[in-house]
């Protein structure tokens, strides 16, 4: 029984009672059966409006999952194979929490190096280049950075 049936039926037993509906009792119960048949309708309206919800967010869901398996395909490093792909992309590294295309609000000079060993580009500030070394992200191969000649220059 749906809550609108169950308003019904309580509305059918206060009338089934013999109340006069124009006495005191009789008001009070009409008025609480109009409100809970409201209420019992409105709930009603609620739950078909969190049915079509999560609906759509189900579909969502799906075309996002199916997106992340295309760009994991598209993608994919040497190292995997087609079934070690999760879709979450997690396992596969081609997906991150940072947005490497955003910039950062930054002031000071940047500087931009290629790694020799795997070809990856390293951005880096002055106080990197003053301790003389950075570590690839990439590979792991430390880069040193030899400045005494411009240094000695200055």
């Amino acid at each position: 029984m749906t809550v609108v049936e169950k308003a019904a039926y309580l509305k059918g037993l206060v009338e089934g009672l013999g109340i006069e509906p124009d006495s005191r009792e009789g008001k009070l119960w009409g008025a609480l059966g109009e409100l809970l048949s409201d209420m019992a309708h409105e709930i009603e309206d609620l739950q078909a409006t969190d049915m079509d919800h999560a609906e759509a967010l189900d579909e969502m869901a799906e075309e996002l999952s199916y997106l992340e398996d295309l760009v994991c395909d598209l993608d994919e490093p040497e190292d995997f194979e087609d079934d070690e792909c999760s879709g979450s992309c997690d396992s596969c590294g081609l997906c991150d929490d940072e947005d490497e295309d955003e910039e950062l609000e930054y002031d000071g000079v940047i500087y931009d190096v290629t790694c020799p060993v795997c070809g990856e580009e390293i951005s880096f500030d002055e106080e990197t280049l003053d301790k003389g070394s950075i570590e690839c992200p990439s590979c792991g191969e430390t880069l040193e950075f030899d400045l005494s000649e411009d240094k000695d220059g200055d």
